[in-house]
């Protein structure tokens, strides 16, 4: 790269991005997409080839724009409608709390063994799920059944507390500004739905989508575009990753139903061109050499990735299958948005940003696994896989 990202950048994520579904086209190899296109981002980019620089403005904004329509959809995508799922709720939020306070202790574990300060950031990394990266595995490896379906509110809501705990813990000393911002973000998607459910109810949604389809105006995209910026916005001014603001509003949405056509948009949107450019920005941000100039750094990553499956693993005491917490533990966003927000403040040791990295890159290839030995032996955890369960079909959406 040249210092701005060109047309021949862009060409260029975009072909190294179809690695990801070249990995995912044998059926036989269960290959989720994002993991073809982060392992594509990782050939090009600070560890490999250098051709792709993740540190240019233009290629990082494209990113997080990225992150927050994966973020969205994948907020959309949570069965918030499902009465399954509701019944599930307070299971899940038992598991989420014992999952915490083992990754807690676990991280201050770490943080004593690799002589860091950060051991709330590591256990809240340790805690954290990502249904960005489970819900589109699950969906891609055709995934279902009770198991899957009680995972689905512990992914959930692993991923939203740790999303609003994460600003607190990188910077205690602005915990407060910090708090203030997601409870601002939350508040403004509450206020959201509120105004959409009435939209809804008074018919006038459906008219505005009448019309929309008719005459081809994209109306609803539009709309949804611009509230998730405008989330974005005020999650950036609050000091709030944009994540939040992002699978808040794509919840809220989930609630409301979303119309099959604004699915199908939003879905080419972040599929095919920013959710990809994220993922292959993601691959490129991790600099194998640093780490390997800094074995302590090396040590916490895998310290944070195995000890993340080490903590959701640990629910199977609680009668959850060990595989359906491995694929729990996977996380990305959580880790991703602390380098993110941590390293511009200068809060991070060199090397540890690569760690944070490395330890999701060590869960993500943990649930992939899990993933494919479920999908090999066609069942879920304990029944057939493939029932009517899958994180599209729960959606609720009309």
């Amino acid at each position: 790269m040249t210092g701005s990202l060109e047309f021949s950048d862009l060409a260029l994520i975009g072909a190294v991005a179809l690695l990801g579904p070249l990995l995912a086209w044998r059926r036989s190899w269960r290959l989720p997409v994002v993991f073809g296109e982060i392992l594509a981002g990782i050939a090009v980019g600070a560890s490999g080839l250098g051709w792709l620089d993740a540190s240019d403005p233009g290629f990082a904004q494209l990113a997080v724009v990225g992150f927050a329509l994966v973020m969205f959809v994948a907020g959309t995508h949570v069965p918030v409608r499902d009465r399954e799922l509701l019944q599930g709720l307070w299971p899940a939020a038992g598991r989420v709390v014992a999952v915490a306070a083992l990754a807690v202790a676990l991280g201050w574990a770490v943080a004593s063994l690799v002589d860091s300060d950060h051991a709330l950031l590591y256990g809240v990394i340790m805690a954290s799920s990502s249904a960005a990266l489970v819900l589109p595995l699950l969906d891609s490896l055709s995934l279902g059944g009770p198991d899957v379906t009680r995972l689905l509110p512990q992914v959930a809501l692993a991923d939203a507390v740790c999303i609003v705990a994460l600003p607190l813990v990188i910077d205690p000393a602005r915990a407060g500004t910090a708090a203030l911002g997601a409870i601002a973000v939350i508040s403004a998607a509450v206020l959201l739905f509120v105004v959409l459910r009435y939209f809804d109810r008074s018919g006038l949604r459906r008219r505005i989508h009448h019309v929309s389809a008719k005459r081809g105006l994209a109306l609803e995209l539009r709309f949804n575009l611009v509230v998730l910026f405008a989330l974005g916005a005020l999650a950036v001014a609050t000091n709030v990753s944009v994540m939040l603001a992002g699978f808040a509003f794509g919840m809220v949405v989930a609630m409301i139903g979303e119309p099959r056509r604004l699915a199908r948009q939003v879905f080419g949107l972040a599929e095919g061109f920013l959710g990809p450019v994220f993922f292959v920005w993601l691959g490129a941000s991790l600099s194998l050499r640093e780490l390997w100039d800094q074995p302590r750094m090396v040590l916490l990553g895998l310290a944070l990735g195995f000890g993340a499956i080490a903590c959701h693993s640990a629910m199977r005491v609680t009668g959850q299958p060990a595989a359906a917490g491995v694929l729990a533990a996977a996380e990305l966003g959580v880790p991703m948005a602390a380098v993110a927000l941590a390293e511009p403040a200068g809060t991070l040791a060199p090397g540890e940003g690569p760690a944070l990295l490395l330890g999701a890159l060590v869960t993500v290839v943990a649930a992939i696994l899990a993933g494919r030995r479920l999908a090999v032996r066609g069942g879920s955890p304990d029944e057939a896989l493939g029932a009517d369960v899958s994180p599209r079909t729960l959606s609720g959406t009309p």
